[in-house]
């Protein structure tokens, strides 16, 4: 069962807004609090730790500075954060997916009044998205690697 809950973590992370790296922790310490940590088990459940908060964190630094250098001002950011909760709020699952570039590029438009340097600017954000999804999933991979070392010693 840990597995599968696992996987939907790591493959929930193709899903926008899908918070797949913490389920993969909550997972893990589950089994740390259900089957024990043991020495091995601590150490590997720190890892973890250690992986999914840099996970998190740099998930948000990739896509905020490679939209910021193609010229995204931080209230277009903000604003584009904002659109996005409320496109997933009335069209889940994929109202984010729309609301969040809609408003960066409507913004930035408005701000600029150039729609080359506003799409640069929706660009850039979603180039850092898509790399900080591919940084994301392999940290999260290794987030599992880890624990299944744990599981295949305890």
């Amino acid at each position: 069962m840990t597995t599968v809950v696992m996987l939907v973590g790591l493959f929930g992370l193709l899903v926008p807004f899908f918070p797949g790296v913490e389920v993969i922790w909550i997972t893990a310490l589950a089994y740390g609090l259900v089957s024990g940590f043991g020495t091995l088990g601590g150490w590997m459940f720190a890892l973890i730790t250690l992986i999914g908060v840099g996970a998190m964190v740099g998930d948000n630094v990739l896509m905020l500075t490679l939209a910021r250098q193609e010229g995204a001002a931080w209230k277009s950011l903000l604003l584009g954060f904002l659109g996005g909760l409320v496109g997933m709020v009335f069209l889940p699952p994929w109202g984010g997916l729309i609301g969040a570039p809609l408003a960066v590029y409507l913004f930035e438009y408005l701000r600029v009044k150039d729609w080359k340097q506003a799409w640069a600017a929706l660009r850039g954000l979603a180039l850092g998205w898509m790399t900080s999804l591919l940084v994301r999933f392999m940290l999260a991979s290794a987030m599992v690697g880890l624990w299944l070392i744990w599981a295949l010693n305890n």
